[in-house]
């Protein structure tokens, strides 16, 4: 049982940590947020694990994290209010070619990374072609473009 109350404390505070570090850090991550992850779940493993090396702990840890997964999945289906806190709701950082600096600073997010996403997306090339640029909960960034008449 000890096994199953470190797994969950560890996944709500990794939920937390990534809730707080915002929706681009897990859309593009750099090298250093490679090297970053890659310690995290070395660390985490210690925590995990404890002095309990056996396959039935590990087996018993996966269905655990695996579980609350699902569980949480649920939660948020039947419950939005705690979809909004778990996830955040997309952000339109761009609007009629105007961007909302104030927005993009809290989400770190610039007009390269815009004009980078409406040239991949759109095939657009300057920020007053662009209607809606939207950054969605998984980071992306989406893309509306002005209606040629």
């Amino acid at each position: 049982m000890d096994s199953v109350i470190r797994a969950l404390v560890v996944y709500f505070l990794l939920l937390l940590v990534f809730r707080f570090a915002g929706k681009r850090t897990l859309a593009q991550t750099s090298s250093f947020e490679l090297i970053l992850l890659l310690i995290i779940s070395e660390t985490i493993q210690e925590a995990l694990i404890a002095d309990d090396h056996s396959i039935t702990n590990s087996f018993l840890l996966i269905l655990t994290l695996v579980g609350t997964t699902i569980a949480l999945s649920f939660v948020k289906h039947y419950f939005p209010k705690v979809d909004k806190w778990l996830e955040e709701e997309p952000l339109i950082i761009l609007e009629n070619g105007k961007p909302h600096k104030e927005r993009m600073d809290k989400v770190r997010v610039d007009e390269k990374e815009i004009l980078t996403a409406a040239r991949r997306l759109q095939g657009i090339n300057d920020l007053a072609e662009i209607k809606y640029a939207i950054l969605e909960s998984n980071g992306e960034i989406t893309i509306v473009p002005k209606r040629q008449n």
